[in-house]
């Protein structure tokens, strides 16, 4: 088992940053991604960004040039840099982590991101 713990989420003003941490207990070999997903009140979860253990990243066209995702595979952890935040980008951030040989998705357990106006 995999455990993925999150940390770096809080309460920030419109227009300001927060950076995220996902650090993962082992490692789960090659072909994996890992990315945040966050999911509002009433919404679906939806994908923000991810990058391939090869450093491919894909965000979400709603915050391209805003948010930066990076990860170290040395010590299995990734980050994302979120700047310029949105009060529509209040919500719990969740951390994954997908073996795509294995066909198998870890998660964390989520942390709140509030963005004030």
């Amino acid at each position: 088992q995999v455990q993925l713990v999150e940390s770096g989420g809080g309460l920030v003003q419109a227009g300001g940053s927060l950076r995220l941490s996902c650090a993962a207990s082992r490692t789960i070999g090659s072909f994996n991604v890992m990315g945040w997903y966050r999911q509002a009140p009433g919404k679906q979860r939806e994908l923000v960004a991810s990058i391939s253990d090869g450093g491919s990243a894909n965000y979400a066209d709603s915050v391209k040039g805003r948010f930066t995702i990076s990860r170290d595979n040395a010590n299995l952890t990734v980050h994302l840099q979120m700047n310029s935040l949105k009060p529509e980008d209040t919500s719990v951030y969740c951390c994954n982590l997908r073996a795509v040989l294995l066909h198998r998705d870890y998660w964390g357990q989520g942390t709140q991101v509030t963005v004030s106006s």
